[in-house]
């Protein structure tokens, strides 16, 4: 498929609260794209067919013969069918095998991408969606991070996504915002200068749930604004993730960051604060490079 400008895949990322489809050619380009709020927990039991071709069943009356690969929470146990996880270490091959044929509408078959699983000292960790941006990344041994509401840590080695590891680090953030007592002295417009602080503030002695409650105490003793708040937040969580997940992934020299705006922005000088240089990439490219790679013989 390589090198063709013709569409050659359907590809659907389907998570938990959005649908986004991307006309796909051979060499990765995006020749058109769809977009619902029609995410995994707002459709009906049974309704997943209707959803896919009410908003994509122009291409796919029109392009008859090429693949529709779906991945993300359409694959869980509570989505459109279930796609058991493939364990770590994973190769690309692996993933192929386990694609699960699904019908989605009469005489058109589909695939959805299974999902990884990883062990480590008896406890697990989950991947659905990310796997695919994971290979899309294209890069050769190394670790890949995957910011978001809960942020990935991926190790490639020798052709496998070997290992990785979660981080609660964006809805940590949503909760102490929303519902903690910080939520009062939170203020807009944002002052990113706070996000520095937080770094540094990690640094120091007490761990995570002391260095929390500074942004309160430093905003009542005058020593940060607040519309400084919501960064430095941001700042301290970003920074006990990496310190962490560095460890953990034993990340050395360039790491790839897969990310974009502001997420990609904090991540970035949060890993050079602590001496790491990133590649920035884009999360929909990755997406659909990876996608393109997982396409199972079958389904072509």
């Amino acid at each position: 498929m390589k090198g063709e400008k013709n569409p050659s895949l359907i590809a659907i990322d389907w998570g938990t609260s959005r649908f986004r489809a991307y006309l796909v050619s051979g060499n990765g380009e995006v020749l058109s794209e769809k977009a619902s709020e029609e995410g995994m927990a707002h459709v009906q039991r049974g309704k997943f067919g209707q959803v896919l071709l009410a908003r994509c069943g122009e291409w796919l009356e029109q392009y008859r013969n090429i693949p529709v690969l779906m991945a993300g929470m359409v694959g869980s146990r509570n989505g459109w069918k279930e796609a058991p996880y493939v364990r770590c270490p994973a190769s690309e091959g692996d993933i192929k095998a386990a694609v699960q044929r699904i019908e989605i509408s009469p005489g058109r078959t589909g695939g959805i991408m299974p999902g990884l699983i990883h062990h480590d000292a008896g406890v697990a960790d989950v991947i659905r969606g990310e796997e695919t941006k994971i290979l899309g990344a294209e890069t050769g041994d190394g670790v890949i991070v995957l910011p978001g509401t809960h942020c990935k840590w991926a190790v490639m080695a020798g052709g496998y996504v070997s290992s990785f590891h979660s981080y609660m680090t964006g809805e940590f953030y949503g909760l102490l915002r929303s519902q903690s007592v910080l939520r009062l002295l939170a203020q807009e417009p944002e002052d990113r200068t706070g996000f520095a602080r937080g770094l540094a503030s990690a640094q120091r002695e007490g761990g995570l749930l002391n260095q929390a409650f500074e942004a309160r105490t430093a905003v009542l003793d005058n020593q940060m604004r607040a519309e400084q708040v919501g960064p430095f937040l941001s700042g301290l969580l970003i920074a006990h993730e990496i310190i962490g997940a560095a460890r953990r992934s034993d990340a050395q020299g360039r790491l790839k960051v897969v990310a974009q705006g502001v997420l990609a922005q904090n991540y970035e000088e949060a890993l050079k604060h602590f001496g790491f240089d990133a590649d920035v990439l884009s999360p929909r490219q990755c997406f659909v490079n990876g996608m393109l790679r997982l396409v199972p013989d079958w389904l072509k």
